[in-house]
């Protein structure tokens, strides 16, 4: 029996080498496009989750940052505007980066609307307080005028470090947010306690027991206001604005010093201690005859004026 060669010729050493060759070099081409692949699925989920973690990380911060608050209620134009039997106008907050709204003025011509920038340390503002309030206060609860009361700060550097006037003003905020028409009693009190120049002032507590004493009924919002100054930089922008001006309705462009009266939008420049003076002062500035209430202060006082004070730089 003869044997042959079946399914031809068998391939040669050197093309066996060169087809293994070629075969290797395939299987590396395709190990470097998995490992490629394999890298890139890597870099993708690192690059992934260092994003998710920036995120993570970006809302955590952001809902860290105290969002600026908005300042008091009733208090639209940087004051609280008080009318008769001492009940306050009714505004919404000043909104953060919101100017402040001039409140509206009444429509009656014969109510005389009295503005007053003032800051609860400054001894002057105490002297005008002294000599006006009990005339202020008669006025206004009969009808015939409006008080718009301003609170200012800039007297912190006179309290030892406890920044008082801050304090204060933050605290009448509170009532003015809080409980808007005990707002008067409780700034007369304010002055009546007020303490010298170059202390410490009034604690919290203290101003919380003024809040009581000013009549109101359920103090727990104010009481946590005032410790947590709540409004304290409602009262640096307000102070800011009425120093840098300008200001809406009167005569001047900024206030200079505390206190800043105006009358119809008329700034007083008369003596503060006397009270007389400043009834005149406002009988002129309303163009008529007032009320009987006004005409009754302006006689001659038989009690002696407070000491003179020169206004608070």
């Amino acid at each position: 029996m003869t044997y042959g060669v079946s399914g031809g010729a068998q391939p040669s050493k050197n093309e066996k080498r060169v087809a293994a060759r070629d075969k290797a070099k395939l299987r590396r081409l395709e190990q470097k496009k998995k490992e490629k692949r394999n890298r890139a699925l890597i870099q993708g989920g690192v690059i992934v989750g260092v994003l998710a973690v920036i995120v993570v990380v970006v809302l955590v911060i952001v809902s860290n940052i105290p969002k600026p608050n908005p300042g008091p209620l009733n208090m639209l134009s940087d004051g609280i505007r008080i009318g008769a039997d001492f009940t306050a106008d009714r505004t919404a907050a000043l909104q953060p980066e919101q100017e402040p709204v001039p409140s509206v003025p009444s429509d009656d011509p014969e109510v005389v609307d009295i503005r007053i920038y003032l800051d609860y340390f400054c001894p002057a503002c105490g002297a005008f307080e002294k000599a006006n309030n009990e005339q202020i206060a008669t006025w206004v609860q009969s009808g015939a005028a409006t008080v718009e009361i301003h609170p200012v700060s800039f007297l912190d550097r006179s309290s030892l470090g406890t920044k008082y006037s801050s304090r204060a003003a933050n605290a009448a905020a509170c009532v003015a947010n809080y409980a808007p028409d005990q707002y008067f009693d409780f700034s007369s009190l304010l002055f009546a306690e007020q303490p010298a120049e170059g202390t410490e002032g009034l604690n919290d507590e203290q101003l919380i027991g003024i809040v009581g004493d000013a009549g109101v009924k359920s103090s727990s919002a104010i009481e946590s206001c005032i410790k947590d100054n709540r409004f304290k930089k409602w009262v640096n922008a307000a102070t800011a604005r009425a120093f840098e001006g300008p200001l809406p309705g009167v005569d001047v462009e900024k206030i200079e010093r505390t206190p800043t009266v105006f009358v119809n939008g008329v700034q007083f420049t008369g003596d503060i201690t006397d009270a007389t003076v400043f009834a005149k002062f406002v009988s002129t500035a309303s163009g008529n005859a007032f009320s009987d209430e006004l005409k009754a202060t302006m006689e001659p006082s038989t009690s002696p004026s407070p000491s003179a004070e020169a206004p608070a730089e």
